[in-house]
């Protein structure tokens, strides 16, 4: 994905370089023939498929979890297999399921966000007498060339002098930063930014709230390293701890930001004649980020504020529009926020719902009133799921497999559900915003370029669901919740199920058995927490 959903954070319990956050191994595992018993709870399912099923479950990765599973027909509905599907797990990223479909259906596929610049008072000969504001709706896919347009409206509308100040309103969300339970140690992690009405994005992966710094070593060692920060900005601070190491030697850089500054400390070592190393940063203060960058905008168009930056004070009603940018639709934003599984994106858009739901300031606890809402007009039971963020990157978030098929069956009948489809993961096409999260899984089996589905992964919590065609042409749904590993991945367990339903017909499950793949093995001391390959950046899976 761009970098991998994940961690502590994205969902792992600390936040570590890219470096360190590799494709989880599976440790100790031989993959030997298995004998065990179906579970309690365990669905029937014609010819075999049960059997087949249960005994992937019954691998030792998975031993001492749990584990939440349900295959239906799609087209009917018909449970075909269930495993404990009413054990509310953690769901990680499944999260995003709910959060998404919930989000077509309440803001709608065309919904735009709309980050404008108004003006209380008059210009007269070129000077506004009165404050200029810049007011954002929650888009999390501004970027700085969207500022810089808005600050060039601004110059052409005749504007050169603003004798006010540069207020940032950022109200259409509350002021709380960050969700529930999100890990204090992930803070400067780009996967656990600060969500605000006002933001901005460095690239088109679109992770807003952070800025990109890049590492590359100086020409000796013992030199400074060259360090860029894009988009260019003096908001963050760089503190270059870090020296040019020996030509051969080992790439040590860390990036971090301190807790509650915008002070950037690079340390460690980076090889001389090495590779430049990027790493994505959140900064403290998104709203302060954003007026930032439009000031720096407004000053290279010609624009001169001499007053103070003000942030999270409304605009007067009476204030006029000078220019105004849209986002792009929510059918096409699906794309990089399921894809690479954005969790920005989902906070953003539950806050918009919170909004349209009650009028009130955007906030969490409003959004996920309004997901629940949806879920239980869906006809699944939301009194059986909790969910207090929009992106699954709390702990307290639950799920069973049992709420996530009924959702899957559910938005096949939606108006939008072609884009929503569209937009999951499909696995092993190599295209970054076509594969997404599953662009390098069950790779050369019947569910490559078939199953699509929404991964999730934390620390000891790993999901997969979404939907594939059988042998026969049938289409299946299906939910994979897993808990309580101590093996770094279960994801094997979750390809091999699905592409054991890609090999099955309605008679039955295959003749031979899918066995697990093993992971390919990292050193421990790798070993950091588990990441799903979109929240590696830059990208290695």
């Amino acid at each position: 994905m761009r970098r991998p959903e994940g961690p502590a954070g994205h969902g792992f319990d600390s936040p570590r370089t890219w470096r360190r956050w590799v494709w989880p191994a599976v440790v100790g595992v031989a993959a030997a023939t298995l004998t065990w018993s179906a579970p309690a709870g365990a669905g029937t399912a014609p010819g075999g498929l049960a059997e087949a099923i249960d005994t992937i479950l019954g691998d030792p990765r998975a031993e001492g979890g749990a584990a939440s599973v349900v295959v239906a027909d799609a087209t009917d509905g018909e449970t075909l297999y269930q495993h404990d599907p009413t054990g509310r797990l953690v769901p990680a990223s499944n999260t995003k399921l709910a959060t998404s479909a919930a989000a077509m259906a309440l803001l709608g596929p065309g919904h735009r966000f709309t980050t404008d610049v108004l003006a209380d008072g008059r210009t007269r000969g070129g000077v506004l007498h009165g404050d200029l504001y810049l007011r954002g709706t929650g888009d999390p896919t501004t970027l700085a060339a969207d500022y810089d347009r808005l600050a060039a409206r601004v110059a052409a509308a005749g504007v050169r002098e603003v004798d006010g100040r540069l207020v940032a309103d950022d109200t259409r969300f509350d002021d709380h930063r960050q969700g529930d339970t999100w890990g204090a140690d992930d803070e400067s992690s780009y996967y656990a930014a600060q969500i605000s009405a006002l933001s901005v994005a460095p690239d088109t992966d679109y992770d807003t709230g952070t800025v990109i710094v890049e590492v590359a070593p100086g020409r000796t060692a013992g030199e400074k390293p060259v360090v860029r920060v894009t988009p260019p900005t003096d908001y963050v601070h760089l503190d270059v701890r870090a020296r040019t190491g020996a030509a051969g030697t080992g790439d040590t850089v860390a990036v971090e930001r301190r807790h509650g500054t915008n002070t950037i400390t690079v340390s460690g070592t980076v090889p001389a004649g090495g590779d430049t190393t990027k790493e994505w940063v959140t900064v403290w203060e998104p709203t302060g980020y954003a007026a930032a960058v439009f000031r720096a905008a407004l000053t290279a168009h010609g624009v001169r504020v001499s007053g103070a930056t003000r942030l999270g004070r409304a605009a007067p009603a009476r204030a006029r529009t000078l220019a105004a940018h849209d986002s792009m639709p929510l059918k096409d934003l699906l794309v990089p926020f399921l894809k690479l599984s954005n969790n920005m994106h989902a906070e953003a858009l539950t806050k918009a719902m919170g909004h349209r739901a009650t009028g009130r300031p955007g906030s969490w606890g409003d959004g996920v009133a309004a997901i629940a809402a949806y879920l239980k007009g869906a006809g699944v039971d939301a009194g059986k799921v909790r969910q207090v963020d929009g992106s699954g990157l709390s702990r307290k978030d639950n799920f069973a497999a049992r709420q996530l098929a009924d959702l899957l069956l559910a938005v096949r009948h939606e108006p939008w559900y072609a884009d929503w489809r569209a937009a999951l993961p499909l696995a092993c096409d190599p295209d970054r915003f076509t594969g997404g999260t599953l662009r390098s899984r069950m790779c050369g089996t019947p569910a490559a370029l078939n199953a699509r589905g929404k991964t999730g992964s934390l620390t000891g919590a790993s999901a997969l669901s979404g939907y594939v065609t059988d042998a026969g042409g049938r289409e299946l749904v299906y939910s994979i919740v897993q808990n309580n590993y101590l093996v770094d991945s279960v994801k094997p367990l979750e390809d091999a199920i699905v592409v054991t339903l890609a090999k099955s017909t309605a008679e039955g499950a295959p003749a031979a058995p899918v066995a697990p793949q093993a992971a390919r093995a990292v050193p421990a001391v790798e070993r950091d927490g588990e990441l799903e390959c979109s929240w590696r950046k830059p990208a290695t899976c």
